[in-house]
C-alpha cells in the first residue's frame, strides 16, 4: 500500500483513541451515579453539592489622586487606602489596603489636576473608585 493505506491506517486509530476516551468518560459517570444510587437505596443521604465559592476577580484600575506629590512618594507593591473627599459630607474610605500595581510617569502640562495610580483591586472595589473619583477628590494614605 503507498500513502493513502498510511493515511487509513492513521484515521481508524484516531478514532480508536477517541472512541476511547468516551468510552471512559461514560465509565466514570456511570460509576459516580451508581454509587449515589446506592447510597440512596440504604437510606443514606445523597451527597450535598455546595456551590463554588464566587471568585473575587481582582483588577486593575486607574485612579486620579489629586495630590500629585503624594503618588511621587508611591512604588509598586505598596498598600494604600483610597480615601474620597466631598464637599458636602465628611471624607470616606472607598478602598481599604489597595496594591499600588504601577506609578506611571507624571503628564507633563496637567497642572493641577493630580497624578495617576493604577490599583489592584476586587472588581467591585473598582466600580466605587471609578464612582467616587467622578464626584469627590480622592486622596491616598499608606498602610
Amino acid at each position: 500500500m503507498g500513502r493513502g493505506g498510511d493515511r487509513l491506517r492513521r484515521a481508524v486509530r484516531r478514532r480508536r483513541r477517541a472512541a476511547s476516551a468516551g468510552l471512559a468518560v461514560l465509565a466514570a459517570a456511570l460509576a459516580v451515579v451508581g454509587t449515589a444510587e446506592a447510597q440512596a437505596s440504604k437510606g443514606a443521604a445523597p451527597p450535598e453539592v455546595k456551590p463554588a465559592p464566587a471568585a473575587v476577580r481582582w483588577v486593575s484600575a486607574p485612579v486620579r489622586i489629586a495630590d500629585a506629590a503624594t503618588v511621587r512618594l508611591l512604588r509598586p507593591g505598596d498598600r494604600v487606602d483610597v480615601v474620597a473627599a466631598e464637599r458636602a459630607g465628611p471624607p470616606r474610605v472607598v478602598a481599604a489596603g489597595a496594591r499600588v500595581a504601577e506609578v506611571p510617569d507624571p503628564e507633563k502640562g496637567v497642572g493641577d489636576a493630580g497624578a495617576l495610580v493604577v490599583l489592584s483591586v476586587p472588581r467591585d472595589t473598582a466600580r466605587a473608585l471609578v464612582g467616587a473619583g467622578a464626584v469627590a477628590r480622592l486622596a491616598v494614605t499608606l498602610c
